[in-house]
């Protein structure tokens, strides 16, 4: 699939025009991930914000030194990595292909230098991230209840 074809798509630049994605377009580069291979660390700096053209990866927090949990994952068109625009740019999870998964990766800091460049495509794009953000503490909440109940215990 076409690069802007897919970023028509996707949740972070779907309300971008044609005009408007020319230049975002060019700072993405495609990366693809084999499956099992760990893309971001929680903890670690936060570099790279995707958007996945094809694939499956799982959000997962590490709860302890040898024990995970797969919170949410991502898949066709879905962006991941957001900490790499939002200081301090630390991962809040890990991210992991579950499946061999093709993205188009942006560097965070140069898509962020964009937004401030062009306010228009700014706007639209940070708007998107505070959906994207605002959906995944909301999973987060549902899936936290149903760990603890009802009751809350």
């Amino acid at each position: 699939m076409d690069k802007i074809d897919v970023l028509k798509r996707s949740d972070l630049f779907y309300e971008l025009d044609d005009d408007q994605l020319k230049p975002v377009g060019e700072l993405g580069k495609e990366e693809v991930f084999d499956a099992g291979t760990t893309i971001h660390k929680q903890g670690m700096m936060g570099e790279k914000i995707y958007v996945i053209e094809e694939g499956l990866v799982g959000i997962i927090l590490e709860v302890g030194p040898m024990a995970e949990r797969q919170v949410q994952a991502a898949t066709n068109f879905d962006s991941f990595g957001w900490v790499a625009m939002i200081p301090p740019y630390t991962c809040t999870a890990t991210s992991r292909a579950l499946e061999k998964t093709t993205t188009i990766a942006f560097d965070g800091r140069d898509l962020l230098h964009l937004c401030s460049e062009h306010p228009e495509i700014g706007f639209k794009v940070l708007q998107a991230l505070a959906c994207v953000i605002s959906g995944r503490l909301r999973q987060a909440y549902v899936q936290l209840l149903g760990v603890t109940g009802a009751d809350g215990h």
